[in-house]
């Protein structure tokens, strides 16, 4: 069924009021439809593979909050462990056992973590993680790739992908000269120019930060002799490698994009799946770089909220669901099923597609072209997304709102499911198709 797109549904009156309140109406740029032209729904509930929204529209959920819902909306084990944890209190303020009960699920799942600092966002563990870097090194100098989203950090807001890249803001007016002097921006990809970055630079690079497969270009997998060498020249140069695993990590394998490349950072940065869509972030690595961290160590990084009890509880439900139930054969079945279907879809009609997908994470680029940096990611047709994606999300499928972000598949995704999606890829891109 197509959803109700009238004019003066409950969303677009919730939109417009919450535009009169809060900057742009969204709380993070990623879910305003700004690449895509519309009114986003406003969500009421969500429950499995499901969402409803505030005009009684349904969807088909390919987002899940943006990686967190490996199992969907709402797991009975997830919510049964953060009901618990409400008994007893919301924060304390205070040590609690749950902390080292998460750190060590982490350890065990994630081995090149032996120790785990827990703090409340993506963007706190990658900032975190960077200080830890310049702190044990004693250098100023970072590398990072461009179209890689390390959130909104300060000298990591260039050439950004995620919101930023789809608001045309590789940079961010407000971040000082400064902040970035120290910032040396890469290719993605590109082993001949990370080469040339460290013979000139060696001495003074405290770290190299990276997603190791990228989401926030859309979806980008690396070359493996890009993160061969990467390591190589980390080790040979004395410089910290931080994988910013903020959205693969648990997403695309147990232990993260790091186990599937069987290469090692020195720091890995988590979120998202780590809460289980309470609001998590946490980074960590070897013991002997993590001890410099306040106040083992001489590095200041603190957070009030930091290890909140309840959303400790829920990360510890969804690590134990995943060492125990081990979804990611589920999700490579039904990723392949879904890119496959895709190809197919897009073929049938005529479009020119390329599909970008590590397990259950999956971007369709529209272009005709390859897709392994920023340059080729760009190169897609954004109006051409735009009318697939709102020919999907009229037919009940939620997808990213923009051409560089990932779309999440979970273990509780049906076949049925995937089928209903397919029909719904078929009839959006014979519109495509035949609007010419």
């Amino acid at each position: 069924m197509l959803r109700d797109t009238s004019c003066r549904t409950q969303s677009e009156r919730l939109f417009h009021e919450a535009s009169r309140l809060i900057p742009g109406g969204v709380n993070s740029p990623a879910r305003a439809f700004g690449a895509v032209g519309g009114i986003p729904p406003f969500i009421k509930r969500g429950q499995g593979t499901r969402l409803h929204d505030v005009d009684g529209n349904e969807f088909i959920d390919y987002i899940g909050s943006w990686g967190p819902h490996l199992f969907g909306h709402r797991h009975p084990a997830v919510l049964e462990a953060i009901q618990r944890a409400l008994e007893t209190g919301t924060s304390f303020g205070a040590p609690t056992e749950a902390e080292a009960e998460l750190a060590a699920l982490v350890r065990e799942l994630v081995p090149s973590i032996e120790m785990v600092r827990m703090v409340n966002s993506g963007t706190e563990a990658t900032m975190s993680a960077i200080r830890v870097a310049r702190g044990f090194t004693q250098r100023n100098g970072i590398i990072k790739f461009a179209g890689n989203y390390h959130g909104h950090v300060d000298s990591l807001l260039v050439a950004a992908g995620s919101g930023a890249l789809t608001l045309g803001c590789p940079s961010s007016p407000g971040v000082p000269a400064g902040a970035t002097a120290d910032t040396l921006v890469l290719p993605y990809n590109n082993v001949e120019k990370l080469q040339q970055a460290f013979a000139a630079n060696a001495d003074q690079l405290a770290a190299v930060i990276l997603e190791p497969v990228v989401g926030n270009m859309g979806c980008v997998v690396p070359a493996p002799e890009f993160l061969s060498e990467l390591r190589r020249l980390c080790d040979q140069h004395g410089t910290v490698l931080i994988f910013d695993e903020v959205m693969t990590g648990f997403r695309v394998a147990r232990g993260g994009a790091q186990e599937i490349f069987g290469v090692t950072p020195d720091m890995t940065t988590l979120g998202k799946i780590l809460g289980a869509g309470m609001p998590v972030g946490a980074y960590g690595g070897r013991a002997d770089i993590m001890l410099n961290v306040s106040p083992a160590g001489k590095v200041y990084q603190a957070g009030t909220l930091s290890g909140n009890p309840v959303a400790m509880a829920a990360g510890k439900a969804m690590l134990q669901l995943i060492r125990d139930q081990n979804p990611y054969p589920r999700l490579e079945q039904l990723g392949k099923q879904l890119e496959a279907g895709f190809l197919a879809a897009a073929q049938q009609h005529g479009i020119a597609v390329q599909t970008n997908r590590i397990g259950s994470m999956l971007t369709v680029f529209m272009t005709a072209d390859p897709v392994f940096d920023l340059d080729t990611a760009t190169a897609s047709c954004t109006d051409t997304f735009s009318r697939w994606f709102h020919g999907m999300l009229n037919r009940g499928i939620y997808l990213p709102c923009s051409q560089f972000e990932a779309m999440f598949i979970s273990a509780v995704h049906t076949d049925a499911d995937i089928a209903e999606t397919l029909a719904a890829a078929s009839a959006a891109f014979a519109d495509i198709s035949a609007a010419g």
